[in-house]
C-alpha cells in the first residue's frame, strides 16, 4: 500500500512571522546574513561562507560570468550554468576567478576602419559609451584609440564616417602600464579629471580599463565575497554524466564549489557522482547535491558526501514538473521536514549540512519565512533572470520592458542531463516552459531593497543573525480570509481609481 503524509503539502504563502521581543540594538544595522555553504563539523568553521544568504540558479537564463562577478560583489554566489560545453563553462569561470575589481577587461571594442554607423550600434547593444578602438577590434589588441560620446555629434556627422577620424588618437591618452594598482590608477585618474583610464603591456597592447565609476562602486560593495586571493567567489553546475571531464575542467578553472544539477536527487547516479568526486579529491573539492524534498532524500545525499543539500521539486515558476508528472511538494512543507533531518544529521554525527532552498520564492518575504523554517541559503532563478546583469534579451513587450527566461526543462534549453534517469540522451517531454519576466533594472539595487526588508523582518523576530532567526521565529499558517486581509483591501488604490476615470 502506497504511503500517504498526514499533512497537506504547503508554500511559503501559507505562513507568517509572528514578531517576537527586538531589543534596542536590534536595527537592521546590527545584522549579519553571513551563511555556511558547506558541511562543517561541530565546533569548526565552514570552508565557505557567504556574506548573504542568496545563489543565483544554475540555468542558461540565469548565471554566466558576469552575473557571477554581479553577485560576488554584493556578497553572494552565482552557480554559473552546465548546461554547456566543459570548455566554454570553464572559460566563464576562469573570466570570474581572473577578473579584478576595478580593473575591466574592455568588452565594447572597435576597429579604426569601422564607422560611426558601427559606434552607434555597439552603444545601443551594450549601454557603453566608451569604446577601444584596437588594431584588431579586441579587447587585448594594440591600443590605437578611444572613442566616447564626447568624440562625435550625430547631427553633424555622416554615418560612415571611420572611426579613425574622430577617435581621441593613442598619444593623445593618458594611459599607465598593466602592473599599476588600482590606488595608483585612481590617483591618476582624479589628477587628470579622467572617466577612464587605458592599461597597457609594453606592446602597447590594452589590458585592462580602470573607470571612474567602477572605483565608486568597488569602495561601495564592503560585502563583496573573496577568496584567499582576493578573487572573486564562483560556483558551477555539474551533471551525473560526464562529470569525470567537467569536475576537472571546472576545479582547474578555479571553481570554488560545485554542485549537481538535478531534478531529483535521490538516485544512485547522484550517490555515484559525488563518490568519484571523493576518490579523485578527497574533501578538497566541495560538491552540493539535490534536489530532495523529505527526510530520506537529505540523508541520503548526505551519507553519499554532500557538502550541501537542495530542497525542492516543482516550486520554480518556469517548472512544469508536477503537471508533467505528478512529483513534487509544497516548497514550505518540505524545507520543513529537510531542516529538521538535517539537525537530527547534526546531533548524531556532529556534521551540519547546509540546506539550500531552491524555488518557491514568489515575494521578498518568502525569503526571510525560508530562512526562518532552518533554510542557510536560498538558490533562484526567476528574481536575478529579471535584472540587468542576466544573460537574457531585453525586449519589449506590449510596451513594457521583458526579459527572456526558460527552464533548463524547456525544449529551448534542452538540458536533458537534468532530468536524466539513465536512459536515451534527450528531452522525452518538456518539465519547463519559455517564458518573459518584467525587467527589475540592475541587480545591486534589488538585492538591496530585498535584503532591506529581510533584515528589518529579522529584527522584528528579535534576531541579529540567521542561526538566531531560525532558533527565536515564530511561524503561524494562515487562512485563505487573512492572506487576502493581509494585503490592501476595502479600499480604492488612487492608481485603480485614476484610470478608471
Amino acid at each position: 500500500m502506497a504511503y500517504y503524509f498526514s499533512e497537506p503539502s504547503r508554500t511559503f504563502s501559507e505562513y507568517l512571522l509572528v514578531p517576537g521581543y527586538s531589543a534596542t540594538d536590534c536595527v537592521p544595522a546590527n545584522v549579519s546574513l553571513r551563511t555556511p555553504i558547506v558541511k562543517f563539523k561541530k565546533g569548526e568553521q565552514s570552508a565557505l561562507y557567504a556574506n548573504i544568504p542568496m545563489v543565483s540558479a544554475i540555468m542558461q537564463a540565469v548565471s554566466d560570468d558576469r552575473m557571477a562577478i554581479a553577485l560576488a560583489q554584493e556578497g553572494g554566489i552565482s552557480f554559473i550554468y552546465g548546461s554547456q560545453s566543459v570548455e566554454s563553462e570553464a572559460a566563464m569561470v576562469s573570466r570570474v576567478k581572473s577578473y579584478k575589481a576595478g580593473f575591466i577587461v574592455s568588452d565594447s571594442n572597435l576597429r579604426p576602419e569601422q564607422t560611426l554607423s558601427d559606434v552607434l550600434a555597439l552603444k545601443e547593444r551594450s549601454g557603453h559609451s566608451t569604446m577601444a578602438v584596437t588594431d584588431d577590434g579586441t579587447a587585448t589588441g594594440k591600443l590605437l584609440g578611444i572613442v566616447t560620446s564626447r568624440d562625435y555629434r550625430v547631427s553633424r556627422m555622416e554615418t560612415d564616417t571611420k572611426v579613425s577620424a574622430f577617435m581621441t588618437p593613442f598619444d593623445k591618452l593618458i594611459t599607465a602600464p598593466a602592473d599599476t594598482s588600482l590606488k595608483a590608477a585612481n590617483d591618476i585618474i582624479w589628477d587628470n579629471k579622467l572617466n577612464a583610464l587605458p592599461l597597457v603591456d609594453e606592446n602597447q597592447h590594452l589590458v585592462y580599463m580602470v573607470f571612474r565609476k567602477d572605483y565608486d562602486s568597488h569602495k561601495a560593495n564592503s560585502l563583496e565575497l573573496l577568496d584567499a586571493h582576493k578573487r572573486y567567489v564562483v560556483g558551477a553546475g555539474i551533471n551525473t554524466r560526464d562529470y569525470a571531464e567537467r569536475v576537472p575542467a571546472l576545479v582547474e578553472a578555479g571553481a570554488d564549489v560545485l554542485c549537481i544539477d538535478s531534478s531529483e536527487g535521490f538516485s544512485e547516479w547522484q550517490a555515484r557522482t559525488l563518490a568519484w568526486v571523493r576518490e579523485h579529491y578527497g574533501e578538497d573539492v566541495k560538491v552540493g547535491a539535490g534536489n530532495v524534498v523529505d527526510r530520506e532524500g537529505f540523508r541520503f545525499l548526505a551519507e553519499a558526501g554532500a557538502d550541501f543539500v537542495k530542497v525542492g521539486i516543482g516550486g520554480g515558476s518556469i517548472c512544469i514538473t508536477r503537471e508533467q508528472k505528478g512529483i513534487g511538494r509544497g516548497q514550505a512543507t518540505a524545507l520543513i521536514e529537510v531542516t529538521a533531518a538535517r539537525d537530527e544529521y547534526f546531533m548524531e554525527t556532529g556534521i551540519y549540512v547546509p540546506i539550500c532552498s531552491d524555488g518557491g520564492i514568489v515575494h521578498d518575504y518568502h525569503c526571510t519565512l525560508a530562512l526562518a523554517m532552518g533554510a542557510d541559503f536560498l538558490m533562484l532563478g526567476r528574481y536575478f533572470s529579471r535584472f540587468d546583469e542576466s544573460p537574457t534579451n531585453k525586449v519589449n513587450i506590449g510596451g513594457s520592458y521583458m526579459k527572456e527566461y526558460w527552464g533548463e526543462g524547456s525544449a529551448r534549453a534542452r538540458n536533458w542531463q537534468r532530468y536524466d534517469l539513465g536512459g536515451d540522451k534527450k528531452l522525452s517531454f518538456e518539465e519547463g516552459v519559455d517564458s518573459y519576466v518584467p525587467y527589475a533594472g540592475s541587480l545591486k539595487d534589488n538585492v538591496t531593497l530585498t535584503l532591506s526588508k529581510v533584515r528589518s523582518t529579522m529584527c522584528n523576530c528579535g534576531a541579529l543573525t540567521i542561526p538566531e532567526l531560525q532558533k527565536k521565529a515564530k511561524i503561524t499558517l494562515v487562512s485563505a480570509t487573512s492572506i487576502v486581509e493581509g494585503g490592501a483591501h476595502d479600499v480604492v488604490p488612487k492608481e485603480t481609481a485614476a484610470t478608471s476615470k
